[in-house]
């Protein structure tokens, strides 16, 4: 029994004027359990409300303006007006840094096409580059699967998984050493990257051994740059105007997070942390993700496994990346970093500076 007489009820038609919500949307957040009718009739169907629901309706609404995700909004109507207070304030905050990260993004895609012209014609200018690579174990894990590689040409981190986890990191790198002896001048870059990585791939261990690993690297010629990108290692690139991200995870996590379903301070104690969508492994296709870029003097780049950006966030990753008076002094300062953040996992990391030639 309701503790509402039926005269003092609203239809869903008349309760969706009053709120501003459609009858559409009021029976999606009676499934979702949102906004529950206060009595639903046992032979029509026919949904009714109180009045005394219209305050949490309008909040409904509001939050949905806000962009907050339903699930997030059943935990909100489920507090307290002070806690719902501090949970909308925390909701807008974490939506003000996601979109300060956007427009860094975005200041990072118009900066990067304007630098090259619709030929992709490379800089005129010299280019040399300086880099240093280090794996570090970590306080926690007993043996290392990450392996990293910096060389004239080419740089890369994998993160290896599974029994084999370290030995199959190590050939995914050792498979792309060869570009360093090819004439790779008028040759094209990404796709030597990309067929190397497919040498990999199919060089993984057999399905029933559940290892694999991931794979970031690049491929240098000149000022171009070829970026090779497939499991949750990421790149970035540091220039003047702040620290990018140039990577997208592969992984159920990263979904969620653009899903909005789970915000990047939640993702590394999800229980899926850690799973992959994409790998150099026998049960997955090979589809990395490739780009071509225009390097240029000043940039720093760092490739790097996630026990690093699991415990990093990314201003003190750029704060080090920025302090460090060579490639090899951050690569040591942000491994260093990883030891004072409790490094529970293994960590892989390169360090590489572009700069004109003397």
């Amino acid at each position: 029994m309701t503790p509402y007489e039926d005269g003092q009820l609203l239809t869903i038609g008349a309760f969706a004027r009053a709120c501003r919500l459609s009858p559409k949307a009021l029976r999606l957040y009676d499934e979702l359990g949102l906004l529950t009718p206060a009595r639903v009739d046992p032979h029509s169907g026919y949904r009714h409300y109180a009045p005394a629901q219209l305050e949490q309706a309008r909040l409904v609404a509001w939050l949905r303006r806000l962009g907050m995700p339903l699930a997030r909004i059943r935990e909100v109507g489920d507090m307290a007006p002070a806690a719902a207070a501090g949970a909308v304030a925390a909701y807008w905050a974490q939506i003000e840094a996601d979109t300060e990260a956007r427009r860094d993004l975005a200041a990072f895609l118009v900066d990067q096409l304007k630098r090259k012209d619709t030929g992709m014609t490379p800089s005129r200018t010299p280019l040399t580059m300086r880099c240093a690579a280090l794996t570090d174990r970590g306080l926690i894990r007993p043996v290392q699967q990450d392996a990293a590689y910096a060389g004239p040409r080419l740089l890369a981190v994998a993160d290896g998984y599974g029994p084999r986890g370290g030995p199959a990191a190590t050939a995914a790198i050792d498979a792309l050493k060869g570009l360093e002896h090819q004439d790779l001048a008028s040759a094209d870059l990404a796709g030597a990257l990309e067929e190397a990585a497919r040498r990999a791939h199919r060089a993984a261990p057999s399905a029933d051994e559940a290892t694999g690993s991931t794979l970031t690297a690049l491929l240098r010629s000149g000022s171009r740059l070829a970026l090779l990108h497939i499991g949750d290692s990421r790149a970035y690139v540091l220039r003047d105007s702040g620290l990018f991200r140039i990577t997208h995870d592969h992984s159920p996590v990263q979904s969620l997070i653009d899903e909005g379903r789970l915000t990047p301070e939640e993702a590394p104690s999800h229980p899926q942390h850690g799973l992959l969508l994409r790998a150099l492994d026998a049960d997955t296709e090979f589809t990395p993700d490739v780009q071509l870029l225009e390097a240029h003097p000043g940039e720093r780049y760092l490739l790097c496994t996630d026990g690093l950006t699991n415990v990093l966030p990314p201003d003190t990753i750029q704060a080090a990346l920025t302090a460090a008076d060579t490639p090899d002094r951050a690569a040591r300062d942000l491994i260093r970093l990883t030891h004072e953040a409790g490094a529970p996992d293994n960590v892989a990391c390169v360090v590489a500076e572009i700069s004109a030639a003397a």
